[in-house]
């Protein structure tokens, strides 16, 4: 008796998935080419297109629900990185910080503690 409930379930759900990516697909195909192509002069597409587009997005950005994209993964890397940091010692965490600023220092160039001024002209070496 159980198995006779959930078989119309089922079948309804393997028919309703299909019809909502096709509807979802249908709506980016309709406002992509209603307005892209006079905002952006792009060309308009076809329906497997906005399809392929809309793959490309669950790739790229990480889905149409909650957990996907990268502000999950952000967030679970500083989870980790705060986990780290709180298990070193004291010794450990000013040797991490000086490797990083040898590494990055400020604005992508090495870290310097002379002035601006002081540092001279570039390529007058």
């Amino acid at each position: 008796m159980r198995y006779g409930k959930r078989k119309p379930r089922f079948l309804l759900l393997i028919l309703l998935i299909p019809a909502c990516i096709a509807l979802f697909t249908f709506i980016v195909m309709t406002l992509w080419n209603a307005i892209l192509p006079s905002v952006l002069h792009v060309g308009t597409v076809t329906f497997w297109q906005a399809l392929g587009i809309l793959v490309l997005s669950k790739i790229l950005f990480g889905g149409f629900h909650g957990r996907g994209g990268w502000r999950h993964r952000r967030e679970g890397m500083r989870e980790r990185m705060n986990e780290k940091w709180h298990k070193m010692t004291p010794e450990e965490r000013e040797s991490f910080k000086q490797q990083w600023r040898e590494r990055c220092g400020r604005f992508g160039r090495p870290f310097s503690r002379q002035p601006f001024e002081q540092q001279g002209e570039p390529g007058a070496e």
